[in-house]
């Protein structure tokens, strides 16, 4: 059959009537839409039994293996990629993000890698995200041009297996955010107890789960840091290209002849007693410049990183993909292969090894007058802990260097730290946790770290060095890797004046912010019962920092530039100025003579042309290793708190809802709710403005920042979260908040004992 009409579409004509099997395929690959059966036949104008014919014709064209039925019942060519389909992101290459198809089914083809093509605001993607996007052939491979971000519903599910009294298997998730466990329809060889990954089917409300990966005991050593590597999606097995070139990389001669010698100086490296690597080492002495009358100089040593890891290798790109070093309580996932971040890159004591020194100049006011940069070459005379340092300091320990290297560098930081209080930096002391584990990873206790001056020496040296490094590269128009911290929104200041009128304390806003407008605040608060949670209440205030080529000048440090330079080994920012002072101040050494690794170590075209990606890049990088440090710390605080379930606990009130509060143990964190359903049967209102729960009858009111004492009820080590009860009312056996094994994701709804007032009534956010 045929027709001389015609089918117009945007770049061609077509006959109408019945299409030939050239026709079609070029439909099909032509298409800037999905083509289905329908599209076909509207396209070629075909009725009745044409379609019945187009039908057979499609179906022996797939047969004969021309064309693939993708996802949406559109065809597309065989071995190609539906021209509009539903990608997953899932790595990333150098600045490019790679997709694949979320469903491939061409027999003994690998699915095709996709490069995103993003446009508008960047950085929006990253690995793990699915979304729609239009697809196209360009050159030898394939771009896609994302249309929507989708749901991450058929995100992989990570959790224990569970068996419930009727024997069958469910998946209890181990995010404390999800609330339902999910019946699994196919566990493979897990058993109860196992943790696993597991791949979601269905569709709501009728979702299961099918394992996929059996990741082994969740209570073993190194577990709780497994969990987090999984949930995260955080790269942490080195491809085997990687690491034959860090074995390669780490044989490169260090030329000390090009280098400047500072081997004969007494440079130490102050660190955490824990510490896994010490890519920075410091030392001080008084200037004997007549014209520097009481200043000092000073060198920061820091590893060079850039000498080893070059733009465009293996090395680079896989440090480009991990942002930085994630450290857990029992392990690191580390940027770089252990031969160059745990080895040939760490600053050891009594090795020669490659540094990028930072030459300071600081006067008697503490003000660094000038700097130089240089590649080095150094031996470490001693890697002590903080603690060590300090008691050498105070006399209550020894040290051998405490004449040469420890005192002249804390009569330097004196200085320093004098130009610091007088700069007015955001004046915010919070405690850290520290987990300490034995060597068979069990947990002997979880503190807060100590503050010492060796802590603060140290900081003060590094910023003096981050200062200068950026500095130093405006200095010569060269890109510079800012790390950016804006001051605080509008609307996060409102909030602050909030929860600050709670405590009887006035925050005007009709100033202009600055940062002696906080430390003002902070010394207002003086050492009430209620400064550690306002402290942290103006740590939410302020914004995220972040990594741009664009100077925003960083808020908290009062500082106008400022950038990441002393921590190369664990953050890929640091990496990228030291290229940059590399190439601006023509730091080059001699080219590796094999060939096998990149020439050059300043950075290439492609770093300059991609300052922007990169820094939007690294920061969420960065953000989802803080996401999961602490996800890791509240499961090891959970699993040392379970031993105490049913004692009385010291507590603090961090948050109130209309469902209950939120307590946190003092000195050692970790979140737990209060359910209002658990207190007993009085009535409560919800002061949404005050952050309050208030009794009807007895008047008792619990509000953020309230220091009482609460009965442990549960503490899940598997998604770190804990459940309190007041003393006076704990839940009875059996009542609202025991959980149905038999009903996982059972409806929630408001308690009954509960009325809401406040600003805005009927609603509210977790």
């Amino acid at each position: 059959m045929a027709s001389t009409q015609k089918h117009k579409t945007p770049d061609k004509v077509r006959p109408a009537g019945f299409p030939t099997r050239d026709q079609v395929m070029e439909f099909i690959t032509t298409s800037d839409q999905p083509a289905g059966k329908r599209e076909i036949a509207k396209a070629f104008g075909l009725k009745g039994q044409e379609k019945i014919a187009l039908k057979a014709l499609l179906k022996d064209m797939a047969d004969e293996g021309l064309i693939d039925l993708g996802p949406a019942r559109a065809f597309h060519k065989l071995g190609g990629v539906p021209k509009v389909t539903v990608l997953r992101i899932i790595d990333v290459d150098d600045t490019t993000l790679i997709a694949t198809p979320e469903r491939w089914e061409a027999e003994g083809q690998p699915a095709p890698r996709l490069r995103i093509v993003e446009r508008g605001k960047r950085g929006a993607l990253t690995i793990g995200d699915r979304i729609l996007a239009r697809t196209e052939e360009a050159g030898r491979g394939w771009v896609a041009h994302p249309m929507k971000k989708l749901a991450k519903a058929t995100e992989m599910l990570l959790g224990v297996v569970e068996e419930m009294a009727d024997g069958k298997l469910w998946l209890r998730p181990v995010d404390k955010r999800i609330r339902k466990d999910t019946p699994i329809s196919d566990a493979g060889t897990a058993k109860k107890g196992d943790l696993v990954l597991a791949e979601p089917s269905g569709r709501p409300p009728r979702i299961s789960a099918r394992v996929t990966d059996i990741l082994g005991d969740p209570f073993a050593p190194r577990s709780f840091s497994l969990i987090a590597i999984h949930k995260h999606g955080i790269p942490h097995v080195f491809p085997e290209a990687t690491e034959e070139e860090a074995l390669v990389a780490a044989a490169l001669p260090l030329h000390e002849e090009k280098r400047e010698d500072l081997r004969h100086l007494p440079i130490v490296a102050i660190d955490p007693v824990d510490a896994r690597d010490h890519d920075d080492a410091v030392w001080a002495e008084a200037d004997s410049d007549p014209d520097n009358s009481g200043g000092f100089r000073a060198i920061v040593a820091i590893a060079d990183v850039s000498y080893y890891v070059r733009p465009g290798s293996a090395l680079d790109r896989e440090a480009r993909k991990r942002g930085n070093s994630v450290y857990f309580p029992d392990l690191v996932v580390p940027m770089l292969p252990h031969q160059l971040s745990s080895d040939m890159c760490s600053l050891r004591a009594g090795q020669d090894r490659a540094a990028m020194a930072c030459h300071l100049t600081i006067n008697a006011q503490g003000k660094v007058t000038a700097w130089r940069f240089s590649r080095a070459v150094i031996r470490v005379a001693s890697v002590m802990a903080y603690e060590d340092a300090q008691a050498a300091i105070d006399g209550t320990g020894e040290h051998e260097l405490l004449e040469t290297a420890l005192k002249p560098l804390w009569a330097c930081w004196a200085l320093l730290h004098k130009a610091r209080l007088a700069r007015e930096p955001l004046a915010l002391d919070l405690p850290e946790r520290r987990v300490v584990l034995d060597e068979w990873g069990k947990i002997v206790s979880v503190a807060v770290r100590e503050r010492l001056d060796a802590h603060m020496l140290i900081e003060d040296y590094m910023i003096a060095a981050n200062v200068a490094a950026a500095k130093a590269l405006e200095a010569k128009k060269a890109p510079v890797m800012y790390r950016v911290h804006e001051p605080p929104s509008r609307d996060k200041l409102v909030a602050l004046k909030e929860y600050l009128a709670t405590f009887d304390i006035e925050f005007a806003l009709g100033q202009v912010i600055r940062l002696a407008t906080f430390n003002h605040l902070i010394k207002r608060v003086g050492e009430a019962e209620a400064k550690p949670q306002i402290m942290e209440q103006i740590l939410r205030s302020q914004t995220q920092a972040y990594y741009s080529p664009q100077n925003m000048g960083h808020f908290g440090l009062a500082l106008g530039s400022y950038s990441h330079f002393t921590s190369p080994i664990r953050r890929y920012a640091d990496l990228l100025v030291h290229r940059a002072l590399v190439g601006a101040y023509g730091l080059e050494l001699p080219a590796p003579k094999d060939g096998t690794i990149p020439d050059r170590s300043s950075l290439s075209q492609e770093d300059y042309e991609n300052m922007g990606k990169v820094g939007e890049m690294i920061s969420g990088h960065e953000r989802r290793a803080m996401e999961a440090e602490r996800d890791t710390v509240d499961r090891y605080v959970a699993a040392f708190l379970a031993a105490h379930v049913g004692e009385l606990v010291k507590a603090r009130i961090t948050g109130v809802q209309n469902f209950g509060f939120f307590a946190t143990v003092d000195g050692l964190g970790g979140d737990g709710l209060v359910p209002v359903s658990t207190m007993g049967a009085e009535r409560f209102f919800y002061d949404e403005a005050g952050k309050a729960l208030e009794g009807v009858e007895s008047g008792d009111r619990y509000t953020v920042g309230q220091r009482l004492e609460l009965r442990l009820a549960e503490a899940d080590p598997i998604n770190g979260s804990l459940r309190f009860e007041l003393p006076d009312h704990p839940a009875p056996r059996g009542g609202p908040m025991k959980r149905d094994r038999t009903r996982p994701g059972s409806h929630r709804g408001r308690p009954i004992n509960i009325r809401h007032v406040g600003a805005k009534r009927g609603k509210h956010k977790r």
